[in-house]
């Protein structure tokens, strides 16, 4: 008879381990966050642990008696590893193995986890594969311990996924060899977008923090029909959809990828051809969580990341998200405000309550890069009518003796060819 297996004995069982140097709730927040990241990439969190300190240990993370403490809870729990809530230096790798003998994984670990569960489009297995190698580059000795403890699990999935005893030389081989398939990638986006831009037409950036609703927004405005889950970067790979405004106008919007606090510099650099739809979009929707606790902190996480990538200088509009999940009893005089945003409105993706708003400043925002246009055209130029029809906003038509008379917003680079006789 076949032996049973106890799943029980697959669950990877973690302690979650911090440093406060500053403020406490800052840190308990980003535990919070941390124990979700855990549980998205499969873990299950059974302790905390908090040492108060005016900076992280250089060497150990923690100080000598906070870890000791953690092995006796290591012993006490059943726990099969930790995850610190910094990026860990290899020093700190190696050491923290050495002493708690147990693996040692970190924020950024945990983060690339996930992210290779989530990629499913060639480039983001590219990106996510090119991601973790760099991060994998310089950790191979404390990794290699770590590997040898415990055979799965967190850190050894995904499209990057090669035996982490390969020597630094193959590592940098490959990296080469993605660097240049992502190249081929990012051309092809290039030429992807100089469509769109022949089309004359708008296009938004749905930027914001992970599981702030970008998803639902999305598929609320266009139909898309993106997986929209209750978790944590549930969208990884971008996709383009159109967006049809009652007037006629249209707007190409694209969801990408969330952000985080402490995102990892390695995947800031490895998705930059996927964050350039934002920075060659000509409107950013902001989407944030208005219920979320941290949600001042997440905005600016936000428009840090964005600050870094070089987007700057776009039309923003300030999305507040799940007004559905605000307390209406304690009054409407609450309400988020983005003070450094173009507009900004208040929807529910989930119910469709602020969406007209929405659509009302989108078709301003369309209108403002136009140019009004009223002419009479003779029938022989017929087509130019068809034109304004096929990339602008054509408000009135008439049949008159003299020709078709029309008014109209036109896209600026059209408006001269137009209005010549």
């Amino acid at each position: 008879m076949a032996e049973l297996i106890d799943l029980k004995e697959l669950e990877e069982r973690v302690l979650l381990i911090a440093v406060n140097a500053g403020e406490e709730k800052e840190t308990k927040a980003s535990l919070d966050e941390l124990e979700e990241l855990a549980q998205t990439a499969g873990a299950v969190p059974v302790a905390r642990v908090i040492q108060n300190r005016e900076a992280v240990h250089p060497g150990t993370y923690l100080g000598k008696g906070k870890l000791l403490e953690v092995r006796e809870l290591l012993a006490r729990t059943g726990a099969t590893g930790v995850i610190c809530d910094d990026e860990l230096s290899p020093a700190q790798l190696r050491n923290l193995e050495d002493v708690l003998e147990t693996k040692v994984m970190d924020r950024t670990m945990v983060i690339l986890d996930i992210f290779a569960s989530r990629a499913h489009t060639r480039e983001g297995k590219i990106q996510v594969e090119l991601a973790q190698l760099r991060y994998r580059a310089i950790r191979l000795v404390g990794m290699r311990n770590s590997l040898s403890r415990l055979g799965g699990g967190i850190g050894t999935r995904g499209p990057g996924e090669k035996k982490l005893e390969t020597d630094r030389r193959l590592i940098h081989q490959r990296i080469g060899q993605l660097k240049r398939e992502l190249e081929d990638v990012k051309r092809h986006r290039e030429v992807t977008r100089q469509h769109r831009e022949k089309n004359y037409g708008l296009t938004a950036a749905i930027v914001g923090y992970t599981n702030a609703g970008k998803s639902t927004l999305l598929n609320k405005l266009t139909g898309a029909g993106i997986l929209a889950e209750n978790r944590l970067f549930a969208t990884l790979d971008p996709t383009t959809r159109a967006f049809d405004l009652a007037d006629g106008q249209q707007i190409l919007m694209t969801d990408t990828v969330g952000f985080i606090r402490k995102l990892p510099h390695h995947l800031i650099d490895a998705f930059k051809s996927t964050l350039e739809e934002a920075r060659y979009s000509d409107v950013i929707l902001h989407v944030v969580d208005c219920s979320n606790p941290q949600m001042d902190m997440q905005m600016y996480v936000v428009k840090e990341t964005l600050r870094e990538l070089g987007i700057v200088d776009k039309t923003v509009v300030t999305v507040f998200n799940k007004i559905d999940r605000l307390d209406k009893e304690e009054g409407m005089g609450m309400l988020p405000r983005d003070f450094a945003s173009d507009y900004q409105v208040r929807i529910s993706a989930k119910t469709g309550e602020g969406i007209e708003e929405l659509e009302q400043v989108l078709g301003s925002i369309i209108r403002s890069s136009r140019i009004y246009l009223e002419k009479v055209y003779p029938y022989s130029q017929a087509g130019r009518v068809q034109t304004i029809r096929t990339y602008g906003q054509l408000l009135s038509e008439e049949y008159t003796e003299q020709g078709i008379a029309v008014t109209a917003y036109v896209p600026a680079e059209l408006f001269e060819g137009l209005y010549r006789d």
